[in-house]
């Protein structure tokens, strides 16, 4: 039984963020969520889309006109391609001059009706173009590990985050959660999230450079965990950030997770900070994700 799903945690669990895990039984439905697939595939998948349905528009109105057996007025008769362009151009609302025109009723009506398809496709590819571009994103790194190393006297889980963009975040907080398989009294095993407490769970200007840290004290969910022993569980660290970013004026999130191979017991996090030859307080993003 799980209470959650899942990229790769160990123990053919998925790490968080991927697909999931493999799903039988679920309604074979998901045409109707098209508006969600449409926004989230790839860039060019989404173009390659938007140019198949244009292609089909016209071809389908391409049909209907030489369904007439008179034909376009300075079209040849039964020609595909003079009515797939005379199609496009009446789509695009498209006017060159030249002879090729509608001339019996039926004709006529086939062209009302494809100006009156052309107004909705056009509104519609503007409004996913624009619902694509204009999305708010964060530009947020985490180090590529978590450490467990002293800090204060005791055992903390620490690693950082930057902001890539340099622009401001307000109000950022961060959670990060302890994933794992855990055993009920009945001996029904879950996979839960226990939330890890952080010495400093929110930060009022995100702009550079954070240091997350969790004591591991006794009320700590890592207490007298091993990297052995969270392999055991299938142990992952999921931690999600977000904020108000300052140029969208939206809120953003982003989100990382870290398997027990990713935990380094004993190092620390490379120092970055450092003086410049001018004597200015530097950042040094080349060290961002070593250890000492």
């Amino acid at each position: 039984m799980a209470d959650t799903d899942g990229r790769d945690g160990g123990g053919g669990y998925p790490r968080m963020g991927t697909r999931g895990l493999p799903t039988r039984g679920l309604p074979k439905d998901r045409w109707r969520d098209s508006y969600h697939y449409l926004l989230t595939m790839p860039l060019w998948a989404f173009f390659a889309v938007m140019a198949a349905a244009f292609l089909a528009i016209n071809g389908l109105f391409a049909v209907l006109y030489l369904l007439d057996r008179g034909g376009l007025s300075g079209a040849r008769l039964g020609d595909f391609a003079d009515a797939f362009f005379f199609s496009v151009q009446t789509l695009g609302t498209l006017g060159y001059g030249v002879i090729m025109a509608p001339r019996t009723l039926y004709e006529n009506v086939v062209v009302t009706a494809e100006v009156f398809v052309g107004l909705f496709n056009l509104a519609v590819a503007t409004g996913l173009l624009f619902a694509r571009i204009s999305r708010p994103t964060a530009r947020i790194m985490f180090s590529d590990k978590a450490v467990v190393t002293a800090f204060e006297g005791e055992p903390t889980l620490i690693f950082r985050a930057a902001n890539r963009r340099r622009n401001l975040v307000v109000e950022a907080e961060v959670t990060v959660n302890l994933l794992r398989d855990l055993t009920t009294v009945e001996g029904i095993t879950m996979r839960r999230f226990d939330e890890l407490k952080m010495i400093r769970a929110r930060s009022p200007l995100f702009f550079l450079t954070w240091t997350v840290m969790h004591r591991i004290d006794e009320a700590s969910p890592l207490y007298g965990e091993t990297r052995e022993s969270l392999e055991d569980k299938h142990a992952e660290i999921v931690v999600v950030m977000k904020g108000l970013d300052e140029t969208f004026v939206s809120t953003i999130h982003a989100r990382t997770s870290y398997t027990p191979d990713e935990i380094v017991w004993g190092r620390r996090l490379a120092d970055i900070f450092g003086v410049d030859a001018q004597g200015q307080r530097s950042i040094d993003f080349h060290r961002f994700h070593e250890l000492e």
